[in-house]
């Protein structure tokens, strides 16, 4: 075994036995909860898990020590969010700070910017959302009207932000914004700038939206007349589209492989259920179950190669909402039929329900096709008003 590998399950063990010992304790009872359509889940608790976390040094395990992570290699990352998973720990409340904002701020940020915002995601003190899609820019967010203008030391926003993650749990919001005019003639995204803007200030109002699932972990954010100062912009005014771009493969790295490995818990649990309800008897069920069993294999091969972030969207969300069809037909007619009072979702309705969006946030199939075409095939654009 060489050096690197016996570091890579050096680390993981280490991991793997803190986990053990700590979701024993007083913790136990947060295993599983929380998640894509259950943030609702014990979220003070879940809060106060991520806060032990950080004081025992296991969050931002992939950023340089300097800024107060543990350096972990890309493989020893791999290993910690598997390990993570296999563990059924309870889903992290500060992974937009943590794994979006943070490595966007290594990278692209000033030394105040990293002095300032760095150590209390590290400690889990200050939580962010993250400000992109508007109502008619969505998926083609360079169409953003939220604007910003400077005034003296600060910027002044005004526009609304919607599908806005978490935002009524967050203190802070990075924002895209125009804060330039587009010039005639000149591609869409030009004037834009990447906003660092505080959430608990007169001018913005944030409202959960009910979804599908009867929970509200999405919201609209408006500003009206926000303030923030002058140096919260990351990278040059008008530089934002590319801020913005980094970002979004900062969300679809390493930490999708824990991903995975929770949608292997939910393909083996609703092969027990074909299994104990006699639904594997029918050869169409056994079938999808088959190709869903394959279709898991070729997502985990695409996290571990480093698919091209459009290409590993397109395959995980569109699996995931076939298998969430696939849970109904399992299940057969009591899959429209809820218990009693309150008539709360099963865990298979609320896959169903939930995974519907899988498809559309953080940039819907259609898009997404375009890009690869357009992008990586090299294929003539798209004609564009």
């Amino acid at each position: 075994m060489s050096s690197a590998t016996s570091s890579v399950e050096e680390f993981r063990t280490e991991i793997r036995d803190w986990l053990k010992d700590r979701l024993a304790g007083e913790f136990a009872a947060l295993k599983g909860l929380g998640g894509p359509g259950r943030e609702h889940e014990a979220f003070a608790e879940r809060l106060a898990w991520d806060r032990h976390m950080a004081a025992h040094g296991w969050t931002c395990v992939g950023w340089p020590k300097e800024y107060g992570g543990r350096g972990a290699s890309i493989e020893q990352q791999i290993a910690f969010h598997e390990e993570y998973a296999l563990a059924d720990a309870p889903a992290r409340v500060n992974h937009i700070g943590e794994q979006l904002l943070g490595p966007t701020l290594i990278a692209h940020g000033t030394e105040e910017q990293k002095a300032r915002f760095l150590p209390p995601i590290r400690a889990v003190e200050e939580l962010w959302c993250q400000g992109y899609s508007e109502p008619g820019a969505g998926s083609d967010l360079a169409a953003v009207r939220t604007r910003a203008v400077r005034d003296g030391d600060e910027w002044v926003v005004h526009g609304q932000k919607t599908w806005t993650s978490l935002a009524h749990a967050a203190q802070w919001c990075f924002v895209l914004a125009r804060t330039e005019p587009r010039a005639p003639g000149a591609r869409p995204h030009t004037g834009l700038s990447y906003l660092l803007v505080p959430l608990d200030q007169p001018g913005v109002d944030i409202r959960p939206i009910t979804q599908l699932t009867g929970t509200s972990e999405f919201n609209e954010v408006f500003f009206d007349g926000a303030r923030t100062a002058a140096a919260h912009v990351v990278g040059a005014p008008g530089d934002g589209w590319r801020i913005a771009m980094a970002t979004l493969g900062y969300e679809r790295g390493v930490s999708t492989l824990g991903q995975q490995v929770g949608f292997r818990r939910e393909f083996e649990a609703l092969v027990a259920l074909a299994r104990a309800n006699g639904a594997a008897a029918d050869p169409l069920i056994r079938d999808r179950l088959v190709r869903a069993w394959a279709g898991l294999r070729a997502l985990r091969a695409h996290a571990r190669t480093g698919t091209e972030p459009s290409m590993a969207k397109l395959s995980w969300s569109h699996w995931h909402r076939d298998l969430g069809e696939l849970a109904m037909d399992v299940r057969g007619a009591a899959a429209t039929l809820a218990a009693g009072e309150p008539y709360e979702l099963d865990e298979w309705q609320r896959l169903f329900l939930f995974s519907r969006a899988d498809t559309i946030y953080a940039g819907s199939s259609e898009i997404q096709r375009t890009v690869l075409a357009e992008r990586v095939l090299g294929l003539p654009k798209e004609p564009r008003a």
